[in-house]
């Protein structure tokens, strides 16, 4: 199967590990062996309400195992979180898209800090026990609201006795100071970083006189507003089609309304599942996941945030 490729897979177990967090696994439904993937890596499973949604794996790859992945439901859920923990049981089979990776560690021997909120764990954890099988020095933060939602704490706690658990209700209500643990860093360590929103926005704060390459961090959700601002025209390069985008609709949006079949599930510039081939034009890129000098190539962009400077936009759809 190549990296692209989307597997039926078997969900094979659900395992509770924190409040409102379940594990999820998923194994081959003939016993083949499941793509490789490396720490920070990320799955999309599709639903059966027609959502796909990514999650991040939460073990190193080991060949014969299964995918396993942890969802926190999320209160707000727009039929992601919500739909799996209230509908989706043990026995089902469901399309898995195989491994990415938009949050992968590096490859040297320097130092590792690592700092995790909440469900964003998942990735980290995955790096920290990938790490500690290397015997690489790493340090561990992780910090949650309260106690009772801290997932994989017994294993982390015996795996990396250092490792720093932040509970804000026990902290007086003050958030983790990412701040501190920036500063503390060695010199030429990296740092990685994932979890809600305040969390990256201080990381990145505390990082901004540090070198670039040092920094690592992965969004859930994107601090960028979407370009909704319309008034252009997308030209679809394979069929020669012009669809025109309104003011108060995305790309993706139109597409869709227009009857085009398109594959994307953040939303929000984040995965890069929708990433898209441009032709012509100039992309208003409004995504987390490409770097400056992607964006100023203007060779892809993610049509569900992003829109265009130019009046025409030809794209290879």
């Amino acid at each position: 199967m190549d990296c692209g490729s989307i597997m039926k897979l078997r969900l094979v177990s659900i395992t509770y590990v924190a409040d409102a967090t379940n594990i999820y696994e998923f194994q081959s439904t003939d016993g083949s062996v499941l793509p490789a993937y490396e720490p920070g890596a990320h799955v999309g499973i599709h639903l059966p309400n027609g959502i796909s949604r990514e999650y991040s794996l939460t073990r190193p790859y080991k060949a014969g195992q299964g995918y396993l992945v942890g969802i926190k439901l999320d209160r707000a859920s727009k039929g992601g979180s919500r739909y799996i923990h209230e509908n989706v049981r043990a026995g089902q089979i469901l399309e898995v898209e195989a491994p990415k990776n938009n949050f992968p560690l590096h490859a040297g021997s320097e130092p590792a800090v690592l700092i995790a909120g909440g469900i964003g764990i998942t990735p980290i954890w995955c790096m920290a026990q990938h790490l500690a099988a290397l015997k690489r020095p790493l340090e561990l933060h992780y910090a949650v609201r309260s106690r009772d939602e801290a997932a994989f704490l017994t294993e982390m706690r015996a795996l990396i006795p250092t490792m720093h658990l932040h509970v804000d209700d026990e902290a007086g209500g003050t958030f983790l100071d990412v701040g501190a643990i920036v500063m503390k860093a060695p010199d030429n360590a990296h740092l990685y970083c994932c979890g809600p929103l305040p969390m990256l926005e201080a990381f990145e704060k505390a990082m901004d006189s540090l070198p670039v390459e040092r920094k690592h961090v992965e969004y859930f959700s994107s601090p960028n507003a979407p370009a909704m601002e319309g008034g252009f025209t997308v030209v679809l390069a394979r069929s020669g089609r012009e669809i025109q985008i309104p003011p108060g609709t995305t790309i993706l949006e139109a597409l869709r309304a227009a009857g085009l079949s398109v594959v994307a599930s953040c939303e929000q510039g984040v995965c890069g599942t929708c990433e898209t081939r441009v032709i012509s034009g100039r992309p208003d890129h409004r995504d987390i996941l490409l770097t400056p000098q992607e964006k100023a190539s203007n060779n892809t962009m993610m049509i569900c945030c992003s829109g265009s400077l130019d009046a025409r936009l030809v794209l290879d759809i």
